[in-house]
């Protein structure tokens, strides 16, 4: 039967940090993803490892600080949101030089009903996009594959 992967990869005009695109996101509903009473978040440092660490939820400001911190720009850093009212999120991708930007659908992902193995992926851009316009947004590419 195989797996699928989804993904949308969006591109800006300018670096963009954790919180800038964390504050456009919770204008539309989105928020870092404490349901497991804490905050989970990944940087790939020099190691080139995908260390992902769990802080605690009153520790945001600290995590944030630490994903956007000027030695942190050469690396990958990501971060779980979440949509409350949908009952759906993923994982925020941040690629180094912070001009690109990756939206995993990974928690709770929304299918497309007449075609339940595939994505919504139009459901994601219509509730992503809108508050990334206003952020510098270039583009978009959204991409379901199977393997």
């Amino acid at each position: 039967m195989g797996s699928r992967d989804a993904d949308i990869d969006f591109t800006f005009a300018d670096p963009i940090t954790v919180r800038a695109a964390l504050d456009a996101l919770a204008r539309v509903g989105w928020s870092i993803d404490v349901s497991a009473g804490s905050v989970s978040y990944m940087i790939n440092g020099v190691d080139d490892m995908y260390e992902w660490y769990n802080s605690s939820s009153g520790n945001t400001g600290d995590v944030l600080a630490r994903l956007d911190a000027p030695g942190n720009l050469l690396y990958s850093v990501a971060v779980d949101v979440v949509h409350l009212e949908a009952g759906t999120g993923g994982m925020l991708l941040f690629m180094p030089g912070r001009t690109e930007v990756s939206f995993v659908p990974t928690i709770d992902r929304r299918c497309i009903p007449a075609a339940p193995e595939f994505t919504d992926l139009a459901w994601y851009l219509n509730a992503l996009v809108p508050a990334f316009v206003e952020t510098g947004l270039e583009g978009y590419e959204a991409k379901e594959t199977k393997y």
